[in-house]
Protein backbone atom coordinates (compact mmCIF):
# COMPACT_ATOMS: atom_id res chain seq x y z
CA UNK A 1 0.00 0.00 0.00
CA UNK A 2 0.99 3.65 -1.08
CA UNK A 3 1.25 6.69 1.67
CA UNK A 4 0.42 9.65 -0.30
CA UNK A 5 0.96 12.82 1.52
CA UNK A 6 0.28 16.45 1.07
CA UNK A 7 3.35 19.25 0.25
CA UNK A 8 2.01 21.58 2.38
CA UNK A 9 2.22 19.72 5.87
CA UNK A 10 -0.79 21.15 8.53
CA UNK A 11 -1.39 24.85 8.96
CA UNK A 12 -2.99 25.52 12.54
CA UNK A 13 -5.74 27.82 12.27
CA UNK A 14 -5.74 31.38 14.08
CA UNK A 15 -7.44 31.76 16.85
CA UNK A 16 -10.88 33.42 16.12
CA UNK A 17 -10.69 36.85 18.62
CA UNK A 18 -14.12 37.78 17.35
CA UNK A 19 -15.71 37.73 20.41
CA UNK A 20 -12.85 38.51 22.43
CA UNK A 21 -14.69 41.92 23.27
CA UNK A 22 -17.86 40.39 24.15
CA UNK A 23 -16.16 38.46 27.25
CA UNK A 24 -14.00 41.84 27.80
CA UNK A 25 -17.42 44.02 28.46
CA UNK A 26 -19.25 41.16 30.30
CA UNK A 27 -16.01 40.89 33.27
CA UNK A 28 -16.11 44.60 32.74
CA UNK A 29 -19.70 44.25 33.47
CA UNK A 30 -19.22 41.83 36.27
CA UNK A 31 -16.78 43.69 38.26
CA UNK A 32 -18.62 46.86 37.95
CA UNK A 33 -21.83 45.05 39.70
CA UNK A 34 -20.35 43.56 42.28
CA UNK A 35 -17.72 46.07 43.40
CA UNK A 36 -18.78 48.84 46.43
CA UNK A 37 -18.13 52.52 45.89
CA UNK A 38 -17.89 54.77 49.05
CA UNK A 39 -20.38 57.10 49.25
CA UNK A 40 -19.22 59.39 51.93
CA UNK A 41 -16.01 61.63 51.76
CA UNK A 42 -14.19 61.66 54.66
CA UNK A 43 -13.85 65.09 56.69
CA UNK A 44 -12.51 63.67 59.62
CA UNK A 45 -9.40 61.92 60.51
CA UNK A 46 -10.01 58.20 60.99
CA UNK A 47 -7.16 56.16 62.79
CA UNK A 48 -9.38 53.21 64.52
CA UNK A 49 -8.14 51.06 67.42
CA UNK A 50 -6.44 48.16 67.41
CA UNK A 51 -8.07 45.11 68.20
CA UNK A 52 -7.17 41.37 68.37
CA UNK A 53 -10.28 39.47 68.62
CA UNK A 54 -11.90 41.20 65.02
CA UNK A 55 -14.75 39.95 62.98
CA UNK A 56 -16.20 41.01 59.41
CA UNK A 57 -19.59 41.85 59.12
CA UNK A 58 -21.58 39.96 56.47
CA UNK A 59 -23.68 42.60 54.72
CA UNK A 60 -22.08 45.83 54.47
CA UNK A 61 -24.97 46.64 52.33
CA UNK A 62 -27.01 46.94 55.86
CA UNK A 63 -24.80 48.96 57.51
CA UNK A 64 -25.09 53.06 58.19
CA UNK A 65 -22.19 54.87 59.38
CA UNK A 66 -20.86 57.67 61.92
CA UNK A 67 -17.51 58.42 61.76
CA UNK A 68 -15.62 60.84 64.59
CA UNK A 69 -12.49 62.29 65.02
CA UNK A 70 -10.46 65.60 64.47
CA UNK A 71 -11.72 67.48 61.17
CA UNK A 72 -9.41 67.54 58.65
CA UNK A 73 -9.58 71.40 58.01
CA UNK A 74 -7.42 72.92 60.57
CA UNK A 75 -9.81 76.08 60.66
CA UNK A 76 -12.38 74.39 62.31
CA UNK A 77 -10.12 73.40 65.28
CA UNK A 78 -8.72 70.82 67.17
CA UNK A 79 -12.29 68.88 69.18
CA UNK A 80 -14.07 66.10 67.77
CA UNK A 81 -16.19 66.02 65.36
CA UNK A 82 -19.27 63.84 63.85
CA UNK A 83 -19.53 63.03 60.28
CA UNK A 84 -23.08 61.87 59.11
CA UNK A 85 -22.83 60.91 54.96
CA UNK A 86 -20.80 64.11 53.40
CA UNK A 87 -21.55 66.29 56.64
CA UNK A 88 -20.91 67.31 60.00
CA UNK A 89 -23.31 66.79 62.20
CA UNK A 90 -24.59 66.89 66.19
CA UNK A 91 -25.38 64.98 68.23
CA UNK A 92 -29.20 66.23 68.26
CA UNK A 93 -29.50 65.03 64.54
CA UNK A 94 -28.73 61.39 64.87
CA UNK A 95 -31.94 60.33 65.39
CA UNK A 96 -33.29 62.12 62.21
CA UNK A 97 -30.01 60.03 60.58
CA UNK A 98 -31.28 56.48 61.94
CA UNK A 99 -34.98 57.54 60.80
CA UNK A 100 -33.71 58.29 57.57
CA UNK A 101 -31.09 55.65 57.26
CA UNK A 102 -34.31 53.33 57.71
CA UNK A 103 -36.77 54.74 55.39
CA UNK A 104 -34.08 54.42 52.65
CA UNK A 105 -34.15 50.46 53.51
CA UNK A 106 -36.62 47.74 52.41
CA UNK A 107 -38.76 46.88 55.05
CA UNK A 108 -37.58 43.41 55.43
CA UNK A 109 -33.68 44.97 55.99
CA UNK A 110 -34.79 47.17 58.49
CA UNK A 111 -34.57 45.31 61.68
CA UNK A 112 -30.82 43.95 60.69
CA UNK A 113 -29.50 47.20 60.40
CA UNK A 114 -26.25 47.72 61.95
CA UNK A 115 -24.78 51.36 62.79
CA UNK A 116 -21.30 51.50 62.62
CA UNK A 117 -18.95 53.69 64.55
CA UNK A 118 -15.81 54.46 63.14
CA UNK A 119 -14.07 56.59 65.98
CA UNK A 120 -10.38 57.93 65.80
CA UNK A 121 -8.49 56.39 68.70
CA UNK A 122 -7.43 59.78 70.59
CA UNK A 123 -11.25 60.71 70.45
CA UNK A 124 -12.57 61.21 74.21
CA UNK A 125 -15.04 58.65 75.20
CA UNK A 126 -17.37 61.39 76.16
CA UNK A 127 -18.82 62.55 72.29
CA UNK A 128 -19.32 58.51 71.80
CA UNK A 129 -21.18 58.03 74.86
CA UNK A 130 -23.05 61.24 73.85
CA UNK A 131 -23.74 59.00 70.47
CA UNK A 132 -24.65 56.01 71.59
CA UNK A 133 -27.37 57.29 73.69
CA UNK A 134 -28.65 59.43 71.30
CA UNK A 135 -28.71 55.70 69.15
CA UNK A 136 -30.25 54.06 72.37
CA UNK A 137 -33.49 57.34 71.65
CA UNK A 138 -33.50 55.95 68.18
CA UNK A 139 -34.18 52.09 68.92
CA UNK A 140 -31.04 51.58 67.00
CA UNK A 141 -29.61 49.26 69.20
CA UNK A 142 -27.31 47.10 66.48
CA UNK A 143 -24.23 48.87 67.39
CA UNK A 144 -20.77 47.58 66.19
CA UNK A 145 -17.05 49.50 66.76
CA UNK A 146 -14.52 49.52 63.44
CA UNK A 147 -11.11 48.47 64.62
CA UNK A 148 -7.98 47.50 62.51
CA UNK A 149 -6.88 44.29 62.88
CA UNK A 150 -3.61 43.82 65.25
CA UNK A 151 -1.09 41.50 64.88
CA UNK A 152 -0.60 39.33 67.94
CA UNK A 153 3.29 38.97 67.19
CA UNK A 154 3.32 42.76 68.37
CA UNK A 155 1.42 41.55 71.84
Amino acid sequence: MARFKKAGGRAVPGINTGSMSDIIFMFLFFFMVITTIRTSTLLVKIMPPKATEVQKLEKKSLVSFIYIGKPLNAELGTESRIQLNDSYATVASIQAFVAAERQSRNEFDRKLLTTSLKVDADTRMGIVTDVKQELRKASAFKINYSTSKLNKDKL
